[in-house]
């Protein structure tokens, strides 16, 4: 399995897992105000299945899909399937910027997780990174000191889920191929909300049939992105570069519902595009990886 670490690499799928992850919200927003969540989650795993079997199939098939890591392929997706509720819930609820800035604690559980569990180095530039990030994500959302709103606590809690989860890909990583990790995401998440999904099941209208394919193949090929990005470089490293999506999906909002843009959205890109750029300075002396 190429395991070459790269910093460069690892940037450049993390550009497109950026990319697949802003159109996500848009599509995601607009197609949860009309049809229930559950069902949602449903329809974008299946088709994300049937997108991703011609890869399956070019791999060697379903053969070349077993696992020994079963337990923690269930865990994993189960954490997730969660997480992506609350998420796509929390954006009819709240201002897409909004779901993404607080999305953004999830780097802290990441790298706690990652250097507890996974025995990963945290330096002195990459704890910068994401203090910088967390900054930059502050000064965009500014809490106000009244009364939380439920769809930035869904929010919150979405976030922390996919922390777990990311640092748990990570892990699968080790001894797991990309494709294999997407396999197991769709089939076992397809599993976990078919009943739900079909206690709520109504025909969606034609004209939310292309958000819902642009949802699924997003939300199928940007894991492949994460997945690759993380088998170029360590979570640390890789999750500090995913604070580029706040400024993005701030300026996203603007341009699509109007919402607002000011001098603080401003300043906290800056910061965490500073962030972003420490993360990436060469380690003093570098250790030699191991495969």
């Amino acid at each position: 399995m190429d395991r070459i670490q790269s910093k460069a690499l690892a940037a450049l799928w993390m550009a497109g897992w950026l990319t697949l992850m802003l159109i996500i919200a848009i599509a995601g927003r607009e197609a949860a105000r009309e049809i229930n969540v559950f069902q949602l989650m449903e329809m974008r795993s299946i088709l994300g299945f049937l997108m991703l079997y011609p890869l399956i199939r070019a791999k060697g098939g379903f053969a070349m899909m077993k696992t020994a890591r079963l337990p923690q392929h269930v865990a994993r997706n189960l954490i997730h399937y969660g997480a992506q509720l609350g998420w796509f819930f929390a954006l009819t609820l709240i201002p897409i910027g909004q779901v993404v800035a607080i999305e953004f604690t999830m780097p802290i559980w990441t790298a706690i997780l990652a250097a507890t569990f996974l025995g990963e180095r945290m330096t002195f530039w990459k704890i910068a990174a994401i203090m910088l990030g967390i900054v930059g994500v502050v000064v965009i959302v500014r809490p106000a000191a009244s009364e939380i709103d439920p769809g930035q606590l869904i929010a919150l809690a979405a976030a922390v889920g996919f922390g777990v989860s990311v640092a748990m890909v990570k892990s699968l990583t080790r001894t797991e191929q990309t494709l294999s990790i997407m396999f197991w995401m769709l089939v076992i998440q397809s599993a976990a909300g078919l009943f739900p999904a079909l206690y709520v099941w109504t025909w969606p209208p034609a004209h939310l049939w292309g958000w819902v394919v642009v949802i699924a193949f997003c939300g199928t090929f940007s894991h492949y992105c994460m997945a690759r990005a993380m088998l170029h470089a360590d979570a640390t490293v890789v999750i500090p570069m995913d604070f580029l999506r706040v400024p993005l999906s701030a300026a996203a909002g603007w341009l699509i519902y109007s919402e607002r843009l000011d001098a603080f959205t401003v300043l906290g890109a800056a910061l965490i595009l500073t962030g972003n750029l420490l993360n990436l300075k060469p380690n003093p002396s570098p250790a030699r990886v191991q495969g």
